[in-house]
């Protein structure tokens, strides 16, 4: 009989936030795979679980994944964690779960720390509807693709950010996005967990005079639809009236049809789009 991959999340500053299920877990797994051993023997030690561990982490990811789907083959049961939070979020745990799941190997995740909802939760704004971006790319092309996608998104957006980047990736996103509200939380949970609620002109300002230090998660609002449908109409009026009402008449819609929508485009009466065609029209 299989082994099966539990994946444990583990505490991202606060070690009272491990939960009793993960702690037993841990426990009675016949081997731990932990992104940095080193980090994690720490929070092994502090409760005293004695379960052996092996480093699974990114430049490892594929070859070690496969010898532990072996290991979980021949009934094995293994815990993966990593340096802190919930395992396959921004990190190698992905790719361990999808060859597991590819192999036939059960896999069940326990609920825990992620650093991620935390900070959104404690943004002070909207949480129904969110984008999780984690570390923006490296690359330039990507990354200024990214961005570009990013001033279109109308969710809040969850970054993950290093000190030693943040002031660079601040003025990179009031660039593109704009002056645009924005939470930032730093170091979670821990002793010196601060949280600024300000605007990305703001956190410039703020970190360009007051050293980053620590972990940081920015919490940064969505474009407004107000501001999309602004844009879209703006777009519409650089158009004439005869341009427009083609746009709609070449993809066959009737006249009728046409009016009415682009007079919604516009933001404008029907009655209105009417009086001016005609008046455009007599003035020929």
């Amino acid at each position: 009989m299989s082994g099966k991959l539990y994946l444990c999340a583990t505490p991202i500053g606060n070690l009272e936030d491990i939960t009793l299920r993960a702690l037993r877990i841990l426990e009675e797994a016949d081997l731990i795979a932990a992104e940095d051993t080193r980090n994690s023997i720490k929070l092994l030690n502090h409760f005293n679980i004695k379960t052996p561990m092996t480093s699974y982490h990114e430049y490892n990811k594929i070859e070690k994944a496969y010898q532990l789907v072996e290991k979980m083959k021949n009934g094995q049961n293994i815990a993966l964690i990593t340096d802190a939070g919930t395992p396959g979020i921004s990190d190698p745990g992905e790719d361990l779960v999808r060859i597991c799941q590819e192999s036939g190997i059960t896999v069940t995740s326990l609920p825990g720390a992620c650093a991620c909802i935390t900070a959104l939760t404690m943004s002070g704004l909207p949480t129904r509807r969110f984008a999780f971006e984690a570390f923006l790319p490296k690359d330039k092309k990507e990354r200024a693709f990214l961005l570009s996608v990013l001033e279109q998104e109308t969710r809040t957006i969850v970054l993950y950010e290093a000190p030693h980047h943040l002031v660079k990736t601040l003025r990179e996103l009031y660039e593109v996005l704009g002056d645009r509200k924005i939470t930032l939380c730093r170091e979670l949970t821990k002793k010196y967990e601060t949280l600024l609620s300000t605007t990305l002109s703001g956190a410039v300002s703020y970190y360009t005079e007051q050293e980053p230090r620590g972990e940081f998660v920015l919490v940064i609002q969505g474009k407004s639809q107000q501001e999309i449908l602004e844009k879209q109409r703006q777009n519409w009026e650089r158009l004439s009236l005869e341009e427009h009402m083609a746009h709609y008449e070449n993809q066959n819609i009737s006249r009728k049809e046409a009016m009415k929508q682009v007079a919604k485009d516009r933001g404008i009466s029907k009655r209105e789009v009417y009086q001016e065609l005609l008046q455009n029209s007599n003035e020929k």
